[in-house]
This record gives structure tokens, sequence and C-alpha cells, in this order.
């Protein structure tokens, strides 16, 4: 009994699994079930906007919005150009910080930071797509979108207290859509005055970083003075200053130092003047311009309309000297004097205006004819300051110490941005190639104060690079103070 229960168990096992297979099989092939429909075929020109980007997510920019267009001339131009502008990038990025990390290293008490490495890698940025707008003003707003998976290799090293730390990035993703502003645009290049910069998405960066660019908040950078890119000189007016008649009396003994000052209207530059002429009423000058620092009382004034003169032609004119340019002032109707000058207007011809401003204006003037030979002089002007402040007290003055000279410009009071413009000259018989110069931003207490003198930040400039450069006009970052910047500017005349 024992053998033919086996035998047929195994046989019904296998009719089992054969029967099973074979409905399994049946069922599978040609049931369908009722809840089941066939799927709907449209073409893709059927579909709208939002289900052609549910279907391919990584549509381009130009397909999507028809306001964006392609740039794959740029991509191809930075796919050829990347390994070229990746050298150059990182050299000017290590000219930038060397200056700022040589201020900053002996604040903290560190030893050296240096770059063991720095490259962008081998794959350079896309830009899928451009917006720009057309507006009335004179600008040009563009937002590109920026999408970079790069794998740089910055390592920077630093060393303190005799220890080494390392901070390296090996892999970076960009994604980010900026706007970028170039106003106000000029006739001069590179044809525009300020760079406006701002992020318009803030889900793609980092919170800190929205906080700061996120429009409309911008980021701006200056590429030219706007006043003197939009005021392009048309001509050089010469003034030869003669004499004076009848001038009013100004001193108590009956007489008067008089001398003249001038300066175009709107003008920024300091005014020009002519010597001193002591104790006289009817002085002769016959001579050129010079520069005037200091505060005096005005004899008078008047104004010459340089739209009245006629090109290449010396006019030779007699001003009453005048309190004020009002009109209705009866006190004008009072005789203060008269001025006679000689003006001469020769404008631009047409080849030199076209020539590039900028050229001209880091044009560096000569030296005086009794410099030394071989020497020259070395000027610096003190244009401002920004974000200085003392824990006691603020009003700002201006210290420079060169070769055991001081010089001091005016204390302002109360005033964390102060702006000075005054310059200060050095006669030295050598260029001073291998000299510094410290100048340094204090605080005076007020006349009536208990507390002492502050110093709210310094630097100490190489003048190699004044004489290699002829000029510099850059702000510096304050040494010991928290945020000040004070922009200085240095010429080497010769």
């Amino acid at each position: 009994m024992g053998f033919f229960s086996s035998l047929f168990g195994f046989c019904g096992f296998g009719v089992g699994i054969s029967v099973g297979i074979v409905i399994g099989y049946y069922l599978f092939m040609y049931h369908q079930p009722s809840d089941v429909k066939d799927p709907t075929i449209r073409p893709l020109v059927e579909q709208d906007s939002n289900s052609l980007q549910q279907m391919v997510p990584e549509i381009p920019l130009w397909v999507k919005n028809p306001d964006y267009d392609r740039l794959d001339w740029l991509n191809k131009f930075l796919e050829k150009m990347w390994p070229y502008l990746d050298k150059a990038i990182c050299r000017t990025v290590k000219e930038i910080t060397k200056p700022i990390i040589a201020e900053n290293i002996e604040k903290y008490k560190i030893e050296s930071v240096e770059f063991e490495s720095l490259t962008l890698g081998s794959l350079p940025p896309t830009f899928p797509g451009m917006k720009v707008y057309i507006t009335e003003e004179k600008e040009l707003i563009m937002e590109p979108s920026l999408k970079w998976a790069g794998n740089p290799n910055v390592t920077v090293a630093v060393r303190a207290f005799g220890l080494k730390a390392t901070v390296q990035v090996l892999d970076l993703q960009v994604f980010a859509a900026p706007r970028i502003t170039l106003k106000p645009l000029v006739p001069c290049f590179p044809c525009f005055a300020k760079i406006l910069v701002s992020l318009m998405e803030k889900e793609m960066i980092k919170d800190q970083v929205a906080n700061m660019y996120l429009w409309p908040k911008t980021l701006e950078v200056q590429i030219m003075d706007p006043s003197k890119a939009l005021q392009r000189p048309v001509g050089i007016l010469n003034v030869k200053v003669i004499k004076a008649m009848k001038l009013k009396k100004k001193d108590l003994l009956g007489k008067s130092d008089p001398y003249v000052k001038l300066k175009l209207t709107g003008d920024k530059l300091p005014a020009k003047k002519t010597t001193v002429k002591q104790s006289n009423l009817n002085p002769e000058w016959n001579e050129e311009f010079s520069m005037t620092v200091g505060r005096h009382e005005k004899m008078g004034m008047n104004v010459i309309p340089l739209k009245d003169l006629k090109p290449e032609e010396p006019e030779l004119l007699t001003l009453d000297v005048l309190k004020n340019m009002d009109p209705a002032d009866s006190t004008n109707d009072m005789s203060r004097g008269q001025l006679v000058v000689e003006v001469t207007y020769s404008p631009f011809k047409e080849e030199d205006m076209a020539k590039d401003f900028i050229d001209d204006s880091n044009a560096v003037e000569k030296a005086p004819e009794n410099t030394p030979e071989g020497g020259g002089l070395l000027v610096v002007i003190v244009h401002e300051a920004q974000d200085v402040e003392g824990k006691r007290h603020t009003n700002p003055y201006v210290r420079i110490l060169f070769r055991g000279e001081q010089r001091k410009t005016k204390h302002i009071k109360k005033n964390r941005d102060p702006r000075w413009e005054e310059e200060f000259q050095f006669m030295l018989e050598e260029p001073p190639v291998n000299d510094r110069m410290h100048i340094e931003v204090m605080s005076r207490p007020p006349s009536i104060g208990l507390h002492p003198k502050e110093v709210l930040g310094y630097v100490d400039i190489s003048l190699a690079d004044v004489v290699n450069n002829k000029r510099i006009n850059e702000k510096y970052h304050l040494i010991d103070s928290k945020n000040g910047k004070i922009q200085l500017e240095l010429q080497w005349r010769t």
C-alpha cells in the first residue's frame, strides 16, 4: 500500500503542476481586465506646455519661452577658449587676493595663506538661453541662464601657530539666473559705466547670498565715472588773467589782498587761482593758474558763457565783479571793481574726440620745472573714506607719514563716510621704489572731552607700484577696522 500511495501522490503532483501552468498561460494571454483602457495617442504639437515639460524636463529655455534666445555660439566659444580662460581667471584671482591676504594675515595672526592648486577644471559653464529686455533708458538688461557642473580643484593652505590647515574644493555645481544690467550706456569704450548684477531665483542659491543679491538688491561694479563718461571733453579754455581795477576794500586798513579763482561750472576738480597781490586794489597778474587750498573771504565773481566765445579767437573781456549771479540781488549794484581777462576757446578736432577718454583720465601731469634731475613729484590725493567708526567719537581726519614728514587733512565732525578731496605733494630726488607710505585715519576728540585721539584704521602702501604705473587710484581696506575703507590716488610725476 505504501508503494501505491507514493506512486499516486507523485502522479497527482505532476498532473496538478501541468494543469496549473496551462490554465495560467491561458489567463495571461487571453484574459483582459475590464478596468484597463487603451492609451490615447496624440501628436506632440497638440500637447500643452505643462505636459511637454513633464515629459521632457530638460527642454532648453529657448524652446519653453520664445523670449529667450539660443546661445549655441557662446557655448562653442567657451568650449574652445576654456583652457585659456581657466588660466587667465586663476591668474587674476591670485593677483586680486594677494594684497587682500597681505593686509589681513597680520591682523588675524596668520603666518601665510597660499593657493597650493587653483584650477577651474576642464568643464566649461553653459548658457541654455538668454533674455534681453528693451527699454527706453540708456541701459541694456540681460537675463542669461547659467549651468555649470564643474570639476575645479582649489586648494588653500593656511599656516598659523606652527600648524597647517588645508581647504579643498573639488566638485561644484552652479545653477543661476542672474539679471545683468549695463548702465548708463556712453559713447566711450567699453560703452557702459556700471555693471549691476542681481539673482532672480532664490531656490537655486543659499539664503545668505539671496539676502544680499536677490532682486531688487544688486551687486554694483563701477567701470568708470558716469559723470566723466557722459560729459566728454570738447575743447580747451585758455584763460589769461591780466588785471583788475577799482576793487573793493576788504581789510581794516583800507587795503585788499586780491587773487582770482577760476572754476568750470559743474566741474568737481579743484579750482585754479592766480598769485595773491598784497595790499593792492588795482592788481596786475598776466600769469597762468595754480592750485588753491584753504578758505578765504570772497571778494566777488562773474561768469563767462562759453557759447558766446568764437573758436580760436582770443577775446579781451572786462567783467564787473559781482557778489553773486542772482540778477534780482540789489547788492550787485554796489561797485566791487572790475576784472580784465583774455580767453581763448580751442575746440577739439573730430579725430581728437574719437580717442578713448580713459587714456586721458589715466594721464599724469608733468612735474614742475624745479624738479631734481632723476627725481620727481609724489602726489597723494585723499578722496574719501567709508564705514569708519571710533569707540568713543568719530571725527575723522587722515594723517600721512612718509620719510619723517607728516601731513594731515582737515577733520570732519561726526561723519562715518567723510570726503576730503585734499592733495599733498612730496618732492623727491629719486624714485621711491623701496619705500612704503603709512596712511592712517584718525578721530579727533571734541573740543570739550576727556577721551584721547583714536586710530580708526590704517594702510601701508608700497610705492614701487606707483612709480611703475605712474598713477594708482584704489580703495583700500583699513587694517584694524571692521568694515572701513579709504580711497586714495597716488601719482608719480616726472
